[in-house]
């Protein structure tokens, strides 16, 4: 299907279907999200201090992102890069599961300020090529004391405030890049499948870390970073 397009009709999909799987996270989460967006105004306590733990978490990426986003992409952005992020993500996620740290934090609203703010700081690492936002602050929070099912939650909703704002305003500047009925009926389809997926791909998940662990990812990020570096390293191509 994307053969069919242009690059810029291809970029705008691949922006809108990420919209589709945020709007699964807010659909899931939404008693949480809603407590937590009330509660900065009503003062719940609860719902607030989840509220301001998303928001903190989220200043540093905006603001490193917005600044030097596309300078680090246009700097690191190769095969070797993307490779050695994955080793090394994956070397750390095996760490962090072979010695994990004590958990303090069982549930998504008892993450500290403190903690969402030194996650919002290794969200950062995400702008490296090769490194996985979700991955980075996942394996953060657990290295900081927070459980995996609380961790995962926490990672999802950092993903809403960034990808919806980049979201908006890619989709605002590239409106008129879509001219046909067919090329909305096209992007629509993709909104809606991406929703149902990553539906359910959240509640398989969940349900995952709930009983195991994230050696099969750090295995599986290791081995693709070590092929995408012999392919780099040999100039072997598989098409």
């Amino acid at each position: 299907l994307m053969n069919f397009w242009t690059k810029e009709k291809s970029d705008v999909f691949v922006i809108a279907i990420q919209m589709g799987a945020i709007a699964a996270v807010i659909y899931e989460y939404w008693g949480k999200l809603w407590g937590a967006a009330t509660g900065l105004f009503t003062g719940e306590k609860k719902g607030r201090h989840l509220g301001i733990s998303i928001i903190v978490a989220s200043i540093p990426i905006i603001i490193v992102g917005l600044s030097f986003g596309q300078a680090v992409k246009d700097l690191l952005f190769n095969d070797i890069t993307v490779a050695i992020g994955l080793i090394v993500g994956g070397l750390i996620i095996w760490w962090v599961e072979k010695n994990p740290p004590k958990v303090n934090a069982m549930e998504v609203d008892n993450i500290s300020i403190k903690e969402a703010a030194y996650i919002g700081l290794i969200q950062i690492l995400s702008l490296i090529p090769g490194t996985s936002r979700s991955g980075a602050t996942i394996i953060g929070a657990m290295m900081l004391g927070v459980s995996r099912k609380a961790a995962t939650e926490f990672s999802f909703f950092l993903g809403i405030p960034v990808i919806i704002g980049a979201g908006l305003l890619d989709l605002y500047q590239s409106y008129d890049v879509f001219k046909t009925n067919q090329d909305w009926a096209v992007l629509a389809t993709g909104i809606i499948v991406s929703f149902v997926s990553a539906l359910i791909l959240i509640r398989v998940l969940v349900a995952y870390v709930a009983k195991r662990d994230f050696m099969v990812f750090a295995w599986y990020r290791i081995a693709s970073g070590l092929l995408i570096l012999l392919f780099a390293l040999t100039g072997w191509r598989l098409w």
